[in-house]
């Protein structure tokens, strides 16, 4: 291959990479100008890429007026709740399928995948019912237990994927010197795995932010909703206040790229290890 050939493919990858850049890039760009715009210029039939009259009525509206602070805040302690409950349960799991061999183990683990393909609507009315009996209809604790378990099964299989990295002599050198099974675990493997356990939190973490379904299901007291929830309570009948969803969305998205710039580095390493030992 020459050198024009080279130079050819070099610019062919950039301008494929820089379409794709903008194909990801343009539905954030358009909420963010849409939350700055006056709801004149927003039903508008004439396109508009910039606003010709910038405000900040859509975030005023949403923080004074609407209970968005409150969605905000239910929706950190639900998602930290989950994450936390979610990525603890998962390394306990992962370490026991990775480290031990047990009747029907490969049947577990086919058995997890075959999970993800169900669609959740379809324990909506046996969960609903239990969770009737259980009391746990409209409550924070309901709605954690709820999201802890839909994210258990991939996290479990994540989770024994970084397990299987890690060399089984380590254990056996601190088994050696004293530690049983969960010190080894909690002091030797695991300071060693902090790139696949932010992975797993990240993972459990987003799912429960973004998850409008089992909110809109489970919670109806307007203290308890969600942002996903209270977004949509801005969908009226005969019309829907655009500036103050596309306020909401932007502000929405903050806790997740606060998240992803401080911990992205560990998450890239954590899912390319759990892709290639997987």
């Amino acid at each position: 291959m020459n050198k024009k050939q080279r130079t050819l493919i070099v610019i062919v990858r950039f301008v494929v990479l820089l379409g794709y850049l903008l194909m990801v890039l343009a539905p954030f760009y358009w909420l963010f100008i849409t939350s700055l715009k006056p709801k004149l210029e927003i039903l508008t039939t004439n396109i508009q890429y910039w606003p010709k009259h910038i405000t900040f009525d859509n975030y005023i509206y949403l923080f004074k007026t609407s209970n968005f602070a409150v969605f905000f805040k239910n929706s950190i302690i639900l998602s930290l709740a989950t994450g936390f409950f979610g990525t603890s349960l998962a390394v306990l799991g992962g370490y026991a399928m990775a480290r031990f061999k047990f009747r029907g183990h490969k049947l577990v683990i086919y058995g997890l995948l075959l999970t993800q393909l169900i669609p959740g609507v379809l324990v909506l009315v046996p969960t609903i019912i239990m969770y009737s009996k259980l009391g746990l209809i409209n409550t924070m604790g309901g709605l954690i237990l709820f999201y802890t378990v839909g994210t258990i099964p991939f996290s479990l299989i994540l989770m024994r994927s970084f397990f299987d990295r890690i060399p089984m002599d380590l254990e056996e050198a601190a088994w050696i010197d004293g530690c049983n099974k969960m010190q080894s675990l909690f002091k030797i493997i695991l300071p060693l795995m902090v790139p696949g356990v932010i992975a797993t939190f990240i993972f459990a973490f987003i799912g429960a932010w973004n998850d409008l379904f089992g909110a809109v299901m489970f919670i109806s007291s307007d203290s308890l909703k969600t942002i996903p929830v209270g977004l949509n309570m801005f969908i009226h009948n005969y019309d829907i206040d655009w500036g103050v969803m596309t306020a909401g969305g932007i502000a929405a998205t903050v806790p997740s790229l606060i998240m992803f710039a401080v911990v992205q580095r560990f998450v890239v390493e954590g899912m390319t290890d759990g892709a290639i030992k997987g």
